[in-house]
């Protein structure tokens, strides 16, 4: 069997907004319609059977057991088109892509959509476990004698609310504490990672102002860009921010050099080469690799560290160096995650003693990374970011004429998706 070439056609994305704001109440499926809608639309899709579909969002209702199909379903897509939920923390949608861009690489199919959504605007909401265990032995109970010798047992605080935090099971930090540890074993100081987060709105404002983001971005709710982004930022105003996630005269990591909470959808579209030539579509570029992997957060490793394993895995594989790109795209979750990432891969001792390599990666040239604003400038709606950076990067190679980019989310749970696309 001959391995097909994978191409991303485009993709399209809603702005992202913060949370509790602009998109307060619309559902995951709304705002992945919308997307997918718009796709649909723009590479003439309506009616079609596409190949397979793979969506996915992190926090969902009960109702969104089968999210993908049912946006399917509502997007103007052939009924006949099958599709799939996954779900891996902010690696979801890239993820979704390495899924469908395998398949088509083994020819099981000839095209197929990934992306993701998520808000934080219309949490699921729950009640303790307590009156949720009352409330099922109330629906197996068949008398009204029954149900009320089971309701005398209710206390007025089981009626309280669960309220959603995002914290890791296994140490109860929440991913900004975990982030801080790490900043502080790696040394990343307040002004490093405020740099950081300047450049990546400033960079992001730059591309806005060039166009660039009018190609992927369809309004929506009346807004037209992501309301994260502040162009008229400084390092100066950065430097004011209070920290947030410890106190102590150590902490590092603030609002600015940190992604908000944030809402939206996106999704990309890709096939066979063979397919985009008979269908007449863009090749934008081809993806080539994708990565996985985890590390033991809980045994001390850094909860965001794993991408620094899964890239020299991926980069042994494809037989390359890691300055063997013209784009890097290194998902900002924190100014520190980037950073940490960055340093160990520039670490002799890290390289050596755990990736067992025999000397460092080595550095990258600043200037190609997030050249058009990172996450904490676009803001990170959780599984809608790695379709975000598939679409963008996809489009950042077409404008360029050729060129290879790395790719690298981290996750919670410790875990890390990467990929190289390549024209």
């Amino acid at each position: 069997m001959s391995i097909q070439k994978v191409v991303i056609v485009g993709g399209s994305r809603i702005p992202f907004c913060r949370s509790m704001g602009k998109y307060m109440a619309i559902s995951n499926q709304e705002l992945l319609e919308f997307v997918m809608k718009d796709l649909v639309q723009k590479f003439n899709l309506g009616q079609k059977e596409v190949g397979e579909v793979c969506l996915g969002a992190l926090i969902k209702h009960s109702s969104d057991w089968n999210l993908a199909r049912e946006t399917v379903l509502g997007s103007g897509l052939n009924p006949s088109t099958p599709a799939f939920d996954i779900q891996q923390a902010c690696g979801t949608s890239l993820e979704a892509t390495i899924l469908i861009a395998n398949k088509i690489a083994l020819g099981q199919i000839e095209s197929g959509i990934a992306g993701g959504s998520d808000t934080n605007s219309d949490l699921p909401i729950v009640f303790s476990k307590r009156f949720r265990h009352l409330m099922l032995k109330n629906f197996k109970s068949k008398t009204m004698v029954q149900k009320l010798k089971i309701w005398k047992n209710l206390k007025l605080k089981d009626l309280k609310p669960n309220a959603p935090v995002v914290l890791e099971p296994r140490t109860k930090l929440s991913m900004g504490q975990s982030c801080e540890q790490m900043a502080q074993e790696w040394k990343i100081s307040r002004q490093e990672q405020d740099q950081l987060a300047f450049e990546s709105h400033r960079k992001a404002a730059k591309a806005y102002e060039e166009g660039f983001y009018k190609k992927i971005i369809t309004p929506f709710q009346g807004v037209n860009s992501d309301n994260n982004m502040r162009a008229s930022t400084t390092v100066e105003k950065l430097s004011q921010l209070r920290t947030v996630f410890d106190k102590s005269n150590k902490a590092t990591l603030t609002a600015g050099n940190s992604t908000p909470l944030t809402d939206g959808a996106s999704a990309t579209f890709l096939c066979s080469e063979a397919y985009a030539k008979k269908h007449g579509l863009p090749i934008l570029a081809y993806f080539s690799h994708g990565q996985t992997a985890a590390v033991d957060f809980v045994g001390g490793e850094g909860l965001l560290m794993a991408p620094a394993f899964a890239v020299p895995k991926m980069l042994e594989r494809a037989q390359l160096k890691l300055q063997d790109f013209d784009f890097y795209e290194i998902h900002e979750a924190f100014a520190a995650q980037t950073l940490c990432t960055l340093k160990a891969w520039e670490s002799e001792s890290f390289c050596k003693n755990k990736l067992g390599l025999s000397q460092a990666l080595g550095s990258i040239d600043r200037s190609k990374l997030n050249v058009k604003g990172g996450s904490l400038a676009l803001g990170h709606p959780f599984a809608a970011t790695g379709s975000r950076i598939v679409t963008a990067l996809a489009h950042i190679i077409n404008d360029h004429g050729r060129g290879r980019g790395l790719i690298s989310v981290c996750t919670a749970g410790g875990m890390g998706v990467t990929a190289i696309i390549e024209k």
